[in-house]
């Protein structure tokens, strides 16, 4: 049985009107096995992700604790690495299968935001860091990728 975002974004917004801040900080330690179904870019991947027995939800996922370039981005330079970072996630998770960690909501609806472990258990975000193609982010202003005017 696969629960689609939409469904699993309605069924947690039901459960947080009823208890609000209840599930807020609340975080799934995993291991989570999921399948990448599609890289978005550099730090988000659609996942399905087995939940239990029988049951698996789409997905999703933005990798915490990273900030990469974006593929809509504000100079030629930023636009290219985020491609760059987008093509080592598809290659990383060439195989499909990951595992997901420490997951929790971030702040936008129908996506959480979580650690990826792919083959060999080497952290995703670690990975596209030492690569230059990310940098740590523990929130606040994100830094420019592109040169100064």
């Amino acid at each position: 049985m696969v629960i689609t975002w939409r469904i699993l974004s309605v069924l947690a917004l039901l459960a947080l009107a009823g208890s609000p801040n209840a599930h807020a900080k609340e975080t799934l330690k995993g291991p989570i096995p999921a399948k990448v179904l599609k890289v978005i870019d550099g730090d988000t991947v659609d996942v399905r992700a087995r939940i239990w027995l029988g049951q698996s939800i789409e997905i999703r996922v933005r990798l915490d604790k990273i900030d990469t370039p974006e593929i809509k981005g504000k100079c030629a330079l930023e636009k290219d690495l985020a491609q760059q970072a987008k093509n080592l996630v598809i290659q990383k998770t060439s195989d499909k299968n990951v595992v997901l960690r420490d997951v929790h909501y971030g702040k936008f609806a129908g996506r959480v935001i979580g650690r990826i472990e792919v083959a060999g258990g080497k952290d995703l975000a670690e990975t596209i860091i030492a690569s230059g193609l990310g940098r740590p982010y523990a929130g606040g202003k994100r830094q420019p990728w592109c040169p100064p005017n």
